[in-house]
């Protein structure tokens, strides 16, 4: 019953906020874990929110945190949406770039996090081109991404503020996954891999 916006990014179209679903979409819930310790060993879906806020705005503004098992269910998106694969991460960076949105207008390099990055909430950095600097120049793309840390391995909550983490559906062995970060300090993104155990926002894309 969570409403999304939406927005149009080449041939595809990205919710514009994070996934804060309780429920898998057949109805069945997904295991929300607030322990350290029960995060720790989860071996299936499970959800928190960051800091394990129970304040409702803040979950509807920051979404949800999911660990790996749960974006492998292959049920957190509704009928024609998908978490997005390594590919759909890499046919949206690659399409910003050769249209011109990295930050300085060339059409060649990952400078892209800008156009990517809201233009509110991250922190203030001085480098030129980096998405702490001047945030009203941010958000080219539409994509609103805000910077809602993450949970690690041992359930310790981190980097609100600074940096967003984007998990895909693509594995890379029985531990470890794709995803997607954008960081305060930087002009990129980065598509890189980690333990499965971590909790990370998720997006969900359809093609057109």
């Amino acid at each position: 019953n969570n409403e999304y916006h939406v927005v149009k990014i080449g041939t595809q179209l990205w919710t514009v906020e994070n996934l804060r679903t309780t429920k898998y979409n057949d109805g069945s819930l997904i295991s929300k874990i607030s322990g350290n310790t029960e995060w720790t060993n989860a071996s299936s879906g499970a959800y928190c929110f960051h800091g394990n806020t129970g304040d409702a705005a803040e979950q509807k503004k920051w979404g949800a945190l999911y660990n790996w098992h749960a974006v492998n269910s292959g049920k957190l998106a509704p009928q024609g949406w998908r978490v997005p694969t390594h590919g759909d991460w890499n046919k949206l960076t690659n399409y910003l770039i050769v249209n011109g949105y990295n930050y300085d207008g060339s059409t060649s390099g990952r400078k892209i996090a800008k156009s990517m990055a809201a233009k509110t909430d991250w922190s203030n950095y001085t480098a030129q081109g980096t998405i702490g600097n001047d945030l009203s120049k941010n958000n080219l793309s539409g994509f609103s991404a805000l910077p809602g840390g993450y949970r690690d391995a041992s359930g310790s909550f981190y980097t609100k503020g600074n940096c967003g983490y984007w998990w895909s559906s693509s594995e890379i062995d029985p531990q470890k996954a794709y995803y997607i970060i954008l960081y305060y300090s930087t002009t990129y993104s980065n598509l890189i891999v980690t333990n499965k155990k971590l909790g990370f926002s998720v997006r969900l894309v359809r093609d057109l």
